[in-house]
């Protein structure tokens, strides 16, 4: 009878060691193809990104490069034409001047696309003069701290650049504020990027599911391929806060 005990019991034990073998291997396989789902979400993200920017890069130096010297040189031409009365001089004095108009809106369109001073001077300058231009196009006055140097690999600069820029775009597109706070630190070994403005808010998980939740989801994308993690705090009447935590 004892021994009828110890073989029953050791039945169990063998068949428990299985059960969890078998356990432990599908958990195991489910942890993997969840890794796996993770890192090719991921390289799919950092694929879409990187065409749009090399597209922004491409646009960018053609304006600059074709386009640009072509209205220069059109300017030129003009400016060279003999006239006839004031009326004529007056008309290639304007002519001169629309054009002159439009190579400054090329050359910011230019740096919109591809920042000129992001790839010269850094992430710090290249946001404090995106702070300024936005500053002049709006009546939001942008506070922006940042109290030492920061400087990453270029696919990150670019990355929280462009996260900023998109924060500034919708707060002045959506939010009503007049007050944005933009604040940029470097730990040992983290970003944090933190901004918050003074404008009438919004409920983040119904904006997120709505097709007018795309900047959100740029965000959230741009955050994620960097390893890091889009923290959003805002209600009806009482602001947006967004916290990027970024591991370097």
């Amino acid at each position: 009878m004892h021994t009828q005990e110890e073989e029953f019991y050791h039945a169990i034990l063998i068949v428990a060691s299985v059960v969890g073998i078998i356990l432990l291997y599908f958990i195991i396989t489910a942890i993997g193809y969840h890794r796996k789902s993770i890192r090719m979400h991921k390289d799919k993200i950092q694929a879409e990104i990187d065409t749009l920017e090399n597209e922004r890069r491409r646009i960018a130096s053609d304006l600059h490069d074709e386009l640009g010297p072509l209205l220069s040189a059109v300017k030129l031409q003009i400016n060279n034409i003999e006239t006839v009365g004031a009326e004529d001089q007056q008309l290639v004095v304007k002519s001169s001047q629309h054009i002159d108009s439009i190579i400054q809106k090329l050359r910011e369109i230019s740096n919109n696309l591809m920042p000129n001073t992001l790839l010269r001077k850094g992430l710090k300058n290249a946001i404090d003069e995106l702070a300024e231009t936005y500053k002049k196009a709006s009546k939001l006055e942008i506070k922006f701290t940042c109290e030492q140097e920061v400087r990453l690999d270029q696919n990150k600069e670019i990355n929280i650049y462009r996260i900023v820029q998109e924060v500034l775009h919708n707060t002045i597109k959506h939010s009503g504020a007049n007050l944005l706070l933009i604040s940029l630190r470097k730990d040992d070994n983290r970003i944090l990027l933190a901004t918050a403005d003074n404008g009438k808010g919004f409920d983040f998980f119904s904006t997120a599911k709505e097709l007018k939740g795309l900047g959100l989801r740029n965000l959230q994308s741009r955050a994620e391929v960097m390893g890091g993690e889009m923290i959003c705090n805002s209600q009806p009447g009482k602001g947006v806060t967004y916290i990027f935590d970024i591991p370097v």
